[in-house]
């Protein structure tokens, strides 16, 4: 069996004869482990070293004490998914479990052992019912290069800022010079600056200025060799496992990676379509009281893919002509534009990518069927 075949039971399934769930604290050197018993009784706890032969002497140790089929474990997106993966190639589904709330913290007291017995008591009781992602497949190439581009557009953006807050305070003479230059022009007027006419070889004022404009510009120009490259790659992933979201308007590259990130190695993408629209916050939330009945705006979720949702829906509003018949026809049925918007960004939101699957599912184009659809 691969690692992708994964088995399909969930934290609330009954228990087997001698199983018993795992539960684990995960931290940057050491890892906190507990068994307990179906009934709740803990079986032992122990703390494993977080590298290959402790995730490996973790498993024995548990399997020693039941058959382990079930195991709750803390950070499985940090510190814990080195462990999660090895889990999972092990057949054994790893639930992501959340730290406990504070009022029970303030109750119970706060140590290694009693997280680690939290968080297999979590997937006991059907509490923990988020899947850890697998995190071996294209989407964790994705966001490795995604990490990469924002960490170098960050400091592109701040070098820029920089150079042209230099620019501010520097001589009125080359102000004025540059100050008529547009972005590009400017930083191949900075990288070819010399010493200043009449420096010597005293380090004197316009000196610096010169030699900080030039190394600035240098650093602009390394940034956006390093962005068009990771570009370059994000836009080979995409048309390699999902090409036809490609085709669709308003949707581009960047757009396909930030909602593979957050949907495309997510278990839950085999499930149907509408539990997934939370993880880009653009599910209604039900706020109704008494005789009120009405719903809320998600204001949860991945912010990123609610924002790249936002710019498709946009894109579409302005060259689609589906969506502008549809918008038309939603306003005529009294529809506000922030309605019509969310119930857009809600139809946008494409399934995830399943186990063993390369490429997105074609999402469906705007059209009559979207009528159902409420705000």
């Amino acid at each position: 069996m691969t690692t992708r075949e994964r088995s399909t039971s969930s934290s609330t399934d009954p228990p087997s004869r001698g199983e018993v769930v795992l539960g684990v604290d995960t931290h940057g050197e050491v890892h906190v482990a507990a068994v307990i018993s179906p009934l709740g009784k803990v079986l032992g706890t122990e703390s494993f070293p977080a590298t290959a032969a402790g995730y490996r002497q973790l498993l024995v140790w548990a399997r020693k004490r039941g058959t382990v089929r079930r195991a709750g474990v803390e950070g499985t997106g940090t510190f814990g998914a080195g462990l999660s993966r090895y889990l999972l190639a092990q057949q054994v589904e790893v639930f992501e479990v959340n730290r406990p709330d504070r009022s029970a913290r303030r109750l119970l007291g706060k140590s290694d052992p009693l997280d680690d017995q939290a968080a297999a008591r979590a997937v006991l009781s059907g509490r923990a019912r988020a899947r850890a992602k697998f995190g071996d497949g294209p989407v964790h190439s994705a966001r490795m290069y995604k990490l990469a581009k924002d960490s170098a557009v960050k400091a592109r953006t701040q070098a820029i800022n920089q150079l042209k807050a230099v620019l501010v305070i520097a001589d009125p003479a080359l102000r004025e010079h540059m100050s008529s230059l547009g972005n590009a022009e400017l930083f191949r007027t900075c990288v070819d600056l010399g010493p200043p006419d009449g420096g010597g070889d005293e380090e004197t004022v316009a000196q610096a200025t010169h030699m900080t404009l030039r190394m600035l510009a240098e650093h602009i120009e390394q940034f956006t060799a390093r962005i068009n490259d990771l570009n370059q790659r994000l836009t080979r992933l995409v048309e390699h496992h999902a090409p036809q979201l490609l085709v669709l308007v308003g949707i581009g590259p960047d757009s396909v990676v930030t909602l593979l990130i957050t949907m495309g190695d997510n278990p839950d993408g085999s499930t149907p379509r509408r539990p997934l629209l939370p993880l880009c916050g653009v599910s209604p939330i039900e706020c109704s009281s008494g005789r009120r009945r009405t719903r809320r705006l998600n204001c949860g979720g991945d912010r990123q893919a609610n924002a790249a949702l936002h710019r498709i829906v946009f894109t579409r509003l302005r060259h689609d002509p589906r969506t502008q018949a549809y918008y038309e026809r939603r306003t005529q049925e009294g529809k506000t534009r922030r309605e019509i918007i969310r119930c857009n960004k809600r139809y946008r939101s494409p399934r995830g990518l399943q186990p063993g699957q390369t490429s997105f599912p074609r999402p469906r184009v705007i059209g009559a069927s979207v009528r159902r659809e409420r705000v």
